[in-house]
């Protein structure tokens, strides 16, 4: 590409970027972020497409004979063996594998910007909890789908989430032994648990997330648009298309992601040391390692609260009140009807920012202490130390996160009404003829008529009132 065409492209990406974000008036950047995720979604059915017929989802033992001399000579399954050979022995295999992967982090990442935006816009009630909803179910649907993805490898960290997967699924009260066979075919890890994943992960789940994304996509609110006579109209390329191709393309090339050379295959009761999986499941694993291991016996049957509470019941409970949060909305914002006579009381929207916050902060914590035991090496803190810092931090946190943004929303809505009214404060003292001194303020640029509403204009002094 030459240097002209170069210019051409960096001076023109802003107004495509602002072109592509003038797409939805409603939600600029919340549309901008669904239609990322869709668009990572079809870069990783490409490449997976260009993926399946080099890997082959056997768990049956081979003898490594490859470019990779490290590993040559040892035993391997046909799984790992077609990973490897497609990462060394196939021109443009381990590009193609790593844009892969990074497709779906960033697919999951879109899904999470997506409901952030949405959620602290409010943009959730009325006709926008359908799409509310779709887009809630697609991001757990999305991580299962990107998860099921890193057990195919059956490297060292295909086996610690099977040992999780396990784990999780066992400490199901009454069917939990019997469920862990069914999914295994036998006892785990078993023969059968990748050939079963690998047709979960290319066509059950993705079947499901394709239909999800195009719903979400299709029932976005839209403003009601004039009618006006038709007439032929170009087909124009989204520029976030490109983008977010040359971004992923750009990724793979230059960010190593899931080298599993280095980690080695997979062997039945362990894990590679420093071992953490993808970021979407961060929190997964730091609510197993902070929990303490807590088992009970009922009737004579042991249930680990363990690993049944942070693996299952704060899951459910965190994408349930996800879900369900529209619903009462207006109680936590404190927003009520008319009673009678009394006009009805606005909401709070400091609460709802405080709400997201506080999740945040829950969710961000979990995700940190999945990495104790790297906190604790490279902070030379003893292991058990920095787990009950994280169980202090992961109880307090959200409270904490809640009063602290609630007053800071406050203090700036207070702020900005106080601007509203006297304008804005410039610094400058002036001296009047009286002797005496004056701020000048300035009008608030982004006034609002809220303080028409609330109290009587009010005209910002200048350098020529004496007052």
């Amino acid at each position: 590409m030459t240097r002209p065409a170069v210019k051409r492209l960096a001076a023109g990406t802003p107004q495509r970027l602002r072109t592509a974000l003038r797409r939805d008036p409603d939600d600029r950047w919340a549309a901008a972020f669904g239609r990322i995720a869709g668009y990572s979604f079809i870069v990783a059915l490409v490449t997976g497409v260009l993926l399946l017929p080099y890997f082959h989802a056997s768990m049956a033992p081979v003898v490594y004979r490859g470019s990779y001399r490290e590993l040559d000579g040892i035993s391997v399954s046909r799984a790992f063996q077609s990973v490897l050979a497609v990462s060394f022995d196939i021109r443009g295999g381990l590009l193609v594998r790593q844009v892969h992967h990074w497709s779906a982090d960033i697919f999951v990442a879109a899904i999470c910007l997506r409901l952030l935006r949405t959620f602290f816009r409010g943009r959730f009630t009325g006709r926008a909890l359908r799409n509310w909803l779709i887009w809630v179910t697609l991001l757990p649907l999305g991580m299962l789908t990107a998860y099921t993805g890193t057990i195919l490898p059956d490297d060292e960290l295909s086996g610690g989430s099977l040992s999780v997967i396990t784990g999780v699924l066992q400490s199901i009260p009454l069917i939990g032994t019997h469920l862990v066979f069914w999914v295994f075919g036998g006892a785990p890890p078993g023969h059968e648990i990748i050939g079963r994943a690998y047709w979960v992960h290319i066509i059950v789940l993705p079947a499901l997330a394709g239909v999800l994304l195009l719903a979400g996509l299709r029932t976005s609110p839209r403003r009601p648009r004039r009618v006006r006579p038709r007439r032929p109209r170009r087909l124009r390329l989204d520029p976030l298309l490109p983008f977010t191709g040359g971004a992923l393309v750009l990724l793979g090339t230059l960010a190593q992601i899931n080298p599993v050379w280095l980690i080695g295959p997979s062997q039945a009761g362990s894990i590679s040391s420093g071992a953490a999986p993808d970021w979407y499941m961060g929190f997964l694993d730091g609510a197993l390692r902070i929990m303490p291991p807590w088992e009970i016996s009922i009737a004579g049957h042991p249930l680990s609260l363990g690993v049944l509470i942070p693996g299952l019941i704060v899951l459910a409970v965190f994408f349930t009140a996800l879900a369900l949060y529209p619903l009462i909305d207006r109680r936590i914002i404190g927003q009520r009807p008319p009673r009678g006579l009394l006009p009805p009381e606005p909401g709070d929207p400091a609460n709802r920012t405080a709400a997201g916050v506080a999740g945040i902060s829950f969710y961000g914590l979990l995700w940190a202490a999945a990495a104790n035991d790297q906190i604790a090496f490279h902070l030379h803190i003893a292991l058990y130390t920095v787990t009950w810092i994280f169980r202090v931090l992961v109880l307090a946190g959200p409270a904490l996160a809640f009063v602290l943004t609630r007053v800071f929303a406050h203090a700036l809505a207070d702020r900005r009404r106080d601007e509203e009214l006297h304008g804005r404060e410039t610094g400058r003292i002036v001296m009047n003829p009286q002797g005496g001194y004056s701020e000048i303020r300035e009008p608030a640029r982004r006034a609002e008529p809220l303080a028409a509403a609330t109290a009587p204009a009010v005209t910002a002094p200048n350098a020529d009132d004496p007052s």
